[in-house]
């Protein structure tokens, strides 16, 4: 029985040793990672699953070893269209020793094909003026410019949405069109043409038909930043045709001095482009509001010549006017045409805290009052900011003067 027993021990004894003699890589083994690959314009993109304990991922292409990463994804571009690429992918443990490396994943194929992105034709407004075309369009989601086409010729790109065609030959025709482009794909890639647009400059129309002469406005914002350009105004007036444009021609002039008096107050007379105060920036998401849901990483603090402000807004003004104001806000401080129209459709959509929109409280004569309560009314009506009302009557009184109409009555509010 003894001899039995102490067989035992040295069997014990003979498998600890084995086991502690076995390579620690044996316990440390890393699972096979899952491979999904994609194709799009010259490029495989290529997506697989975290391993646990895996330090990075070794990247095979065509059955040799070809990049290592220690992220999740890696894009493989400047490729072959046409071309068929083989790849796999293995999670590496760099922190043994040996390093611990993975069963390959399985074997995914991948064909770059031209054509990969595409792109839609933008929608081009046109205005004209003196001696002016003015251009502007919406948005092309993955654009990085777009091309001007001025009487069936390329003429300009530019990476913003809105062009302004000067020296100009008064009384003469011309037609333009506009396409997307996107330059990071080889060929570039480009949208079709939009809709054939003409202008016919002429002597006399100092703005577009806008009410408000290049001359007052510069008399009106002597010291404005350059951002603020009168031919982004110009441009942005397309987008709400009836503003500055229904009623008598009092109405109409009063309606943009109102205008540009609430825009003097919210931007220190266009000198300031975004909100001063940088502590209020992180502050406008609304995360209650699912319609249009705050984007990672992006703040909806006030921007442009009527300072928009919140998630909501930047929402509803983009699908309002074609453009990912909520993925992209810094449009409005980048675009002047962007910033115009974005501080025109809240004057002619929104009632904010009021009980009607800007716009059809001066064509309807309820007062300059109900303008300053549908844009910051919650905070200065009703004796809270007397001083600041005061300010907007002044602007909007001084401009009124400039344009030869009187402001009507019910100017407080």
């Amino acid at each position: 029985m003894k001899k039995t027993v102490n067989k035992l021990v040295v069997t014990m004894a003979m498998v600890i040793g084995a086991l502690l003699l076995l390579p620690i890589t044996a316990f440390g083994a890393l699972s096979t990672p899952t491979l999904q690959v994609s194709a799009s314009q010259a490029t495989c993109t290529l997506n697989w699953n975290g391993i646990s304990g895996a330090t990075g991922y070794d990247v095979f292409r065509n059955g040799t070893w070809y990049q290592w990463t220690s992220s999740l994804s890696y894009t493989d571009s400047g490729l072959t269209n046409g071309t068929t690429y083989t790849y796999t992918v293995a999670a590496q443990n760099a922190t043994t020793t040996p390093i611990t490396t993975s069963p390959q994943s399985a074997v995914k194929t991948c064909t770059p094909a031209a054509g990969g992105i595409s792109l839609t034709a933008p929608t081009l407004n046109v205005s004209t003026s003196n001696g002016f075309c003015t251009l502007s369009w919406n948005s092309v989601h993955g654009a990085t410019g777009y091309d001007i086409y001025r009487n069936g010729s390329w003429y300009q790109w530019t990476s913003s949405l809105s062009y302004n065609d000067s020296g100009l030959t008064n009384g003469t025709t011309y037609t333009y069109t506009v396409a997307a482009q996107n330059a990071t794909t080889k060929p570039v890639t480009t949208s079709p043409h939009s809709a054939s647009k003409s202008c016919k400059p002429s002597a006399g129309n100092g703005g577009g038909g806008f009410v408000v002469s290049e001359a007052q406005f510069n008399q009106m914002f002597p010291n404005r930043n350059s951002f603020y350009t009168y031919s982004g105004l110009v441009a942005a007036l397309s987008a709400y045709p009836a503003f500055t444009n229904t009623g008598s021609d009092t109405i109409k002039k009063r309606e943009a001095a109102a205008f540009l008096g609430n825009v003097a107050q919210e931007s220190g007379h266009l000198r300031y482009i975004t909100e001063l105060d940088v502590r209020n920036h992180p502050k406008y998401c609304l995360i209650s509001n699912t319609q249009y849901p705050c984007a990672p990483g992006k703040q909806y603090y006030g921007r442009g010549p009527i300072q928009l402000s919140w998630n909501y807004n930047y929402g509803a003004a983009g699908a309002a006017l074609g453009l990912p104001l909520l993925t992209n806000p810094d449009l409005v401080a980048t675009d002047s045409s962007v910033a115009w129209k974005t501080a025109l459709w809240f004057w002619n959509t929104q009632s904010g805290a009021g009980r009607m929109t800007p716009h059809h409280a001066i064509v309807n004569n309820a007062g300059f009052g109900e303008t300053i309560r549908s844009i910051n009314g919650t905070v200065e009506c009703n004796g809270k900011e007397p001083d600041k009302v005061n300010n907007r009557i002044k602007y909007f009184t001084n401009f009124a003067n400039l344009l030869g109409v009187s402001t009507g009555d019910k100017l407080g509010c």
